[in-house]
């Protein structure tokens, strides 16, 4: 391998460019650049050789070319044998030995509110991915560096005593640089899909990037990771753009919680906090502006399921709730933000995550993903938040203003619960919590069975339909005195008959919450 002699320098980002140049410039590497590097370096004084007046081609067509030339991409793509050294020579190209780009901002104009297709379509770079892949490609002989994080160590490497990359640096730094124009290409063609008829193409591009490794997965011998999809793939806020302000790292677990609370918190009106414990809510209230009302009353719903669970809040923690949070066992706290004595108070408890989710205006209709074996499922969000007050009303008695409040509250919180998801509420506040069981019944009476608050005048929410009497049966014996549910059953008028004997007033929504 010969030392490293030649090298071309093509960034949008300008991090760390300064830097590179001067120490490849102090080790007696000619540096070939174009367009706006070519000037940045230029005005730092470094000495720089134009792509131009390299090939004796001028750019044209406004920059859109620049680099796509024989003397650029023959040099980087000739290997070191005789045949191509001849043919080298014989069209009079020199060896390029190093090849630093990173990307137009597609992405990021992409998702620049108000940005005009035109404009996003002109940030599609050409030249730019054309000249990672040929060297990646020839990673034998060239090093090819995508990544400003890398800088160091290339230039620490050229210090050694032949003044080379290493084999096995070139090929990580290869496999690092498909990964990023694969991500890139990914991006461009999610994009131009939004612009069809079709809502799931044909072949699905998923541009992930990898935040960060975990500790392990869901149990200790599993490895596991957090990628982040391209803007939030249409979703914000998102929780692997929560800033976490103080704590231990994020658990794969973590994320998990923490994303559901998020997602519950989100949809719940006034000042609201929730309690999450395996992505299922144990305590959930709302008030007219008293965060830490609305904590105490999320937290008296199952105190005991609350050790060590995840709280969501929708308004900034203040001082007082700071007190309280401080005095129970915490994983994690997600708000969209922290009164400065709250954070005071809080960081004496070094181990709490505290997680502030972004300022921005909620969107919840874009798509989830979910593996299987062999595979991946896609589904768009479930965002749909029904108006109860338009809701069917099928029984001779209609619920009252106070009940349909409750109904209201209930039926959003009994979409975030696994299915079967049966949840009994007063007006703000969660009362009884069942789910994932295998039939509606028993969830109606793990619910009843888990209420520590009185059930008597709640109302019920379920995700789908009661397929049995049964069930209201049992709603009617715990205390509730109206029921919300999608309908749909084709036992439905015996279901309607049911509340109607027992006095419950109910709404159908026509919408089922399934969350398995």
């Amino acid at each position: 391998m010969a030392s490293v002699q030649r090298a071309i320098l093509s960034v949008y980002h300008k991090q760390g460019l300064e830097e590179l140049a001067r120490g490849l410039t102090q080790r007696g590497v000619e540096i070939l650049s174009s367009g706006g590097t070519a000037t940045h370096l230029r005005e730092l004084g470094i000495p720089v050789t134009p792509i131009s007046e390299y090939t004796g081609f001028p750019e044209i067509l406004g920059g859109r070319l620049k680099t796509l030339h024989p003397r650029i991409f023959g040099g980087i793509l000739g290997r070191d044998t005789a045949d191509h050294r001849a043919q080298l020579q014989e069209q009079q190209i020199a060896f390029i030995d190093l090849v630093v780009v990173n990307l137009y901002p597609f992405e990021e104009t992409a998702a620049r509110p108000g940005a005009q297709r035109s404009e996003v379509v002109e940030m599609i770079d050409i030249g730019g991915p054309s000249l990672i892949r040929a060297a990646a490609k020839n990673h034998e002989r060239v090093a090819v560096v995508v990544d400003p994080s890398d800088y160091g160590m290339v230039l620490e490497q050229l210090d050694g005593p032949d003044r080379t990359v290493s084999q096995d640096l070139r090929h990580r730094l290869a496999a690092k640089a498909f990964a990023h124009t694969a991500a890139y290409d990914s991006a461009i063609a999610s994009y131009l899909g939004r612009g069809t008829d079709e809502i799931f193409p044909p072949k699905l591009s998923l541009p992930l990037s990898r935040l960060q490794s975990l500790r392990y997965g869901e149990n200790p011998h599993q490895q596991a990771a957090v990628y982040r999809q391209p803007n939030g793939a249409g979703i914000q806020p998102v929780i692997v753009d929560c800033e976490q302000l103080q704590g231990k790292e994020l658990s794969y677990n973590n994320f998990l919680d923490a994303d559901a609370a998020l997602n519950l918190i989100l949809e719940l009106p006034d000042t609201a906090v929730c309690i999450l414990k395996h992505t299922n809510p144990c305590g959930a209230a709302t008030t007219d502006g008293d965060v830490v009302e609305a904590f105490r009353k999320a937290r008296a719903t199952d105190p005991v399921s609350a050790f060590g669970g995840i709280v969501g809040c929708n308004v900034p923690v203040t001082e007082e709730l700071a007190r309280e949070l401080k005095e129970m066992f915490l994983e994690a706290v997600v708000a969209p933000g922290y009164e400065a004595g709250a954070l005071e108070i809080l960081k004496k408890k070094k181990k709490l995550r505290l997680l502030r989710y972004p300022a921005v205006e909620p969107r919840r209709d874009g798509f989830q993903l979910r593996s299987v074996t062999g595979g991946v499922l896609v589904q768009q969000m479930d965002g749909s938040i029904e108006d109860l007050s338009a809701a069917r009303v099928v029984t001779r008695r209609p619920p009252s203003p106070e009940e349909l409040r409750a109904l209201d509250f209930a039926w959003r919180i009994c979409k975030h619960v696994k299915s079967n998801a049966i949840v009994f509420a007063g007006a703000g506040q969660l009362v009884g919590v069942g789910a994932g069981q295998m039939s509606r019944v028993d969830s109606v009476k793990l619910a009843a069975t888990k209420a520590l608050l009185p059930l008597e005048g709640c109302v019920l929410a379920s995700d789908a339909f009661f397929p049995f009497r049964d069930g209201i049966d049992a709603a009617h014996a715990a205390g509730a005195t109206a029921v919300v549910q999608p309908g749909g059953s084709i036992r439905d008028e015996e279901v309607i008959h049911a509340a109607d004997e027992h006095g419950l007033a109910m709404v159908f929504t026509g919408i089922r919450h399934f969350r398995h």
